[in-house]
C-alpha cells in the first residue's frame, strides 16, 4: 500500500475499554480496529480507574488498529482522541496521576453536588453560566469531594485533568482541552466561552491547574512527543487534535453539526444512556445537561446512570440470556443500580414491583428493559422540551430517532425503545461511532477541515430505519406511576417542596 494514503486514528477510550479506529482520510473507510481493556474498582458508590492505565490501552489499540489495518506507520498523519466525559484526574509535580481517577459514575460527591448547586443564585444561576447544575457526575463536585475527604492530594495537585485531556497531553506534552469536554466540568462557562472565575473561587481551584481551552477539538495542538511516537510506534510528525468528550464525538461521527434542531435526536445505549441534539440555541435546563458541542455551538444531553450494565446484571441475577425476554406486563422495574443522574435520585437503589407466583422471570427481565428504556426517553422527551418542542406533538413524534450504542445492537433493546417511543428507529451501519468522530476530529487538525462535513461525507451516520410501532401507552404510563409513587423513597427521605 502506497504510503502516501493518508491514515488518522480515532481513540474512544471509554468507562470500560479503549478501541481505537484506523481510518481513511480521504474516504472515511473503516481499515482496521485495535482494543484493550480498563479495571474501574470501587464499591458502596465508588468508581475509580488508574489513568495510566488508560494510557497503556491506548497504546496498545493504537498499535492493534494500525496492524489489523495493514497500514505502514509512516501513512498515519493525525490522531485524536475523544474520552469519557467528566472523570477527575490529578497530576502531580512529576505530571503523573496523585491518585486513581474519580469516574463519571462515581456517585461519593453527590452531597457536594447538591452544596454547591444551592451556592452561587442556585440552580437557575448555574444553568446560565455553566450550562448544567452540578450534580454527583460533574467534575466539579468530584473536586469538592477530594477537597473534603483528601485534602493532602487536592493541595498537592499541580494540574487537574479530564480523562481525554490527560491522554492528548501524554500524547503532545500539552495541557489542552476543547469546549465540548470542558462544558461537562462545572466550571466552565458555556455562555462566555471561558472558565468561569466565581465557580473556580468557590471550589478553590486555581486555573493555572486547568488545561488550555482550544477553539475545536479539531485543532491541531501539537504533534507526538518522542516519548509516545516510540510507544506508538508511529511517526513524530503524527498531528495530534484537541480531542474532545465521547458524547461530543459520537454527534460529530453521525454527522451533527449546530444548524438547528435535528430531525434525528439520537440515544445512546451502553453503560450509561444519554440522548442528545446538535443546536444553535442554548436550552437552559436545570435537569439537562447544557453542553457545549466540541465546536462551541450547544449539544444539551440528558444522561442516565443505568443502562445497559444494569439490565444486564438483572439478566445475570435471572439466569437469563439477555434476549431471553418478554414484556414486563404487571412487573415495573426501576433499574436504578448505581443511583440514577436523570431523575436525579444518587442514593436510590433498583425497585421491583408488581411480582406474583406466576411472573415469567423474563417478564422481570424484559421490565428491566422498559424501565431503562423509559428514563431515557423520558430524558429525551426534556430535552426537546427545552429546545422549544412538544414531545406529545405528532410531527414532533414521528421524528426517527437515531439509535446508538452497545445496545442498538441487540433485538431486545431496539424493540423496547420501538415499543415506548413509538418512533421509527434509525440505527446507524457504523458500530464505532466515537472513534469514527474523533478520526474525524484528527482529519481536521490535519487538514483543516470541518471534521463533521467530513464525517458527513464519509457516510458514518447512515444506516436501516426501522419502522414505527404502536406506541405502549400502558406500559409508559405504569413506569411513570410506580417512579412518582417511589420518588420520596428513592431519595432516601421526604420529596423536598
Amino acid at each position: 500500500m502506497p504510503t502516501s494514503r493518508s491514515i488518522v486514528i480515532g481513540v474512544d477510550s471509554s468507562t470500560q475499554s479503549t478501541k481505537a479506529a484506523a481510518v481513511d482520510a480521504d474516504t472515511g473507510e473503516l481499515l482496521g480496529i485495535g482494543r484493550a481493556p480498563h479495571t474501574v474498582t470501587g464499591a458502596g458508590g465508588a468508581r475509580e480507574s488508574d489513568p495510566e492505565e488508560w494510557w497503556t490501552a491506548l497504546v496498545t489499540a493504537v498499535r492493534a488498529a494500525v496492524r489489523d489495518a495493514g497500514v505502514p506507520a509512516a501513512s498515519v498523519t493525525g490522531i485524536a482522541v475523544a474520552g469519557q466525559q467528566h472523570g477527575l484526574v490529578t497530576l502531580g509535580a512529576d505530571g503523573r496521576p496523585l491518585r486513581p481517577a474519580l469516574l463519571w459514575n462515581d456517585t461519593r460527591s453527590a452531597p457536594q453536588a447538591a452544596a454547591l448547586a444551592a451556592r452561587l443564585g442556585g440552580p437557575a444561576s448555574w444553568t446560565a453560566r455553566t450550562g448544567s447544575v452540578p450534580v454527583a457526575s460533574m467534575t466539579a463536585a468530584k473536586w469538592q469531594w477530594l477537597r473534603e475527604n483528601e485534602p493532602e492530594r487536592a493541595a498537592a495537585a499541580t494540574g487537574v485533568r479530564l480523562p481525554h485531556d490527560f491522554l492528548t497531553e501524554r500524547l503532545t506534552g500539552q495541557a489542552v482541552t476543547d469546549p465540548g469536554d470542558a462544558s461537562g466540568t462545572c466550571w466552565y462557562g458555556t455562555a462566555t466561552g471561558t472558565y468561569d472565575p466565581d465557580v473556580l473561587d468557590l471550589i478553590g481551584l486555581d486555573k493555572a491547574l486547568l488545561p488550555t481551552v482550544a477553539p475545536s477539538g479539531a485543532t491541531r495542538v501539537g504533534t507526538l512527543t518522542e516519548a509516545a511516537a516510540e510507544a506508538l510506534g508511529l511517526p513524530r510528525t503524527v498531528a495530534v487534535a484537541a480531542g474532545t468528550g465521547d458524547n461530543m464525538a459520537a454527534a460529530v461521527g453521525l454527522g451533527l453539526g449546530g444548524a438547528g434542531l435535528l430531525d434525528h435526536p439520537v440515544v445512546s445505549l451502553g453503560t450509561s444512556g444519554t440522548v442528545f441534539a446538535a443546536t444553535l440555541a442554548r436550552p437552559a435546563d436545570p435537569g439537562l445537561a447544557g453542553f457545549a458541542a466540541t465546536d462551541g455551538t450547544h449539544l444539551p444531553l440528558g444522561c442516565t446512570l443505568n443502562c445497559t450494565l444494569a439490565v444486564d446484571r438483572f439478566a445475570t441475577l435471572l439466569g437469563l440470556d439477555r434476549e431471553d425476554v418478554t414484556p414486563g406486563g404487571e412487573v415495573v422495574v426501576l433499574p436504578y443500580l448505581d443511583g440514577e443522574r436523570t431523575p436525579d435520585l444518587p442514593h436510590a437503589a433498583g425497585l421491583v414491583t408488581g411480582l406474583r407466583h406466576g411472573t415469567d422471570p423474563r417478564a422481570v427481565l424484559g421490565a428491566a428493559y422498559e424501565g431503562a428504556a423509559f428514563t431515557v426517553l423520558h430524558a429525551l422527551d426534556r430535552l426537546l422540551a427545552a429546545c422549544g418542542l412538544d414531545p406529545a406533538d405528532p410531527a414532533v413524534r414521528d421524528r426517527p430517532l437515531r439509535l446508538i450504542g452497545g445496545g442498538a445492537q441487540g433485538r431486545a433493546w431496539t424493540e423496547t425503545v420501538r415499543r415506548l417511543s413509538g418512533r421509527p428507529l434509525v440505527v446507524p451501519a457504523a458500530t464505532e461511532l466515537v472513534a469514527l468522530g474523533a478520526a474525524a476530529l484528527a482529519g481536521g487538525a490535519v487538514t483543516g477541515a470541518d471534521p463533521v462535513a467530513l464525517a458527513t461525507a464519509w457516510g458514518t451516520g447512515n444506516g436501516d430505519v426501522l419502522p414505527p410501532v404502536t406506541r405502549d401507552e400502558a406500559a409508559w404510563d405504569r413506569i411513570a406511576g410506580v417512579l412518582s409513587a417511589a420518588t420520596p423513597t428513592l431519595l432516601g427521605g421526604p420529596e423536598p417542596s
